[in-house]
């Protein structure tokens, strides 16, 4: 069965640009122009991945809405933010918001494309995870990609598809520094600097919602980041 995509976009020309683009590679796309009509197609069927406008008609901030509702129906849909605002507020605000990717218009199809089977490729391993990695515990972190859940503690660790696979690939081997390029290519991302910078951050914050002391994901200035299991 074709996966299905929402297209949530009040540009015709572009919803309807990529919904043929996304259509010749198998899938099945649904384009909408405002965000009650695509709330109301999510109430009768989830999608499989949302593509979703931040400004959408009168709304200028209707993409992040519609963003942060989905998020809380589904927390392991990816959702990728697409938008021609680019500055640093934006980008970050649709990440703090529960957007697994944020990119801008400009993006050309082919890279867009690559970000979009990035994405599934990660819910993949979150349905099929390989036998030796279903659960990882690293000190007070533990992590269970058959059930797609991770605690901190005997705490829940809220995490997108984005921020589980990110913090599954530190952690797998406490110590080792890895830079961004080794971290978007274990946590099947295809993302810029600037955005591996802002998914770290974010961890981080919902780290030191449990536990204020933790200092678990470290910064080695120059290098990368690296995970800490006494941390």
């Amino acid at each position: 069965m074709a996966r299905r995509i929402f297209i949530v976009e009040d540009d015709p020309a572009i919803g309807e640009n990529l919904r043929d683009a996304l259509g010749r590679h198998g899938y099945e796309v649904a384009l909408f122009t405002d965000r009650p009509a695509a709330q109301r197609a999510a109430v009768s069927r989830l999608p499989d991945m949302a593509i979703i406008d931040v400004g959408l008609g009168d709304e200028p901030d209707g993409g992040f809405e519609f963003c942060r509702w989905l998020r809380e129906q589904a927390p392991a849909l990816p959702i990728l933010m697409l938008s021609a605002r680019d500055s640093d507020i934006d980008i970050v605000s649709g990440l703090r918001l529960g957007a697994d990717d944020y990119v801008t218009k400009n993006v050309s199809l082919p890279h867009l494309l690559a970000r979009v089977n990035a994405l599934f490729r990660r819910a993949e391993l979150t349905v099929e995870p390989s036998a030796d990695e279903q659960v990882l515990e690293r000190g007070s972190l533990r992590m269970d990609t058959r059930r797609f859940t991770a605690h901190w503690g005997d705490a829940p660790l809220p995490l997108t598809v984005t921020e589980f696979w990110m913090l599954h690939a530190l952690a797998r081997h406490p110590g080792h520094v890895k830079d961004r390029d080794a971290l978007m290519r274990e946590a099947n991302l295809v993302v810029d600097d600037h955005t591996v910078t802002s998914y770290v951050k974010r961890i981080r914050r919902k780290l030191q919602t449990i536990d204020p002391a933790s200092d678990a994901i470290e910064t080695v200035y120059g290098v990368g980041y690296r995970f800490r299991a006494d941390g």
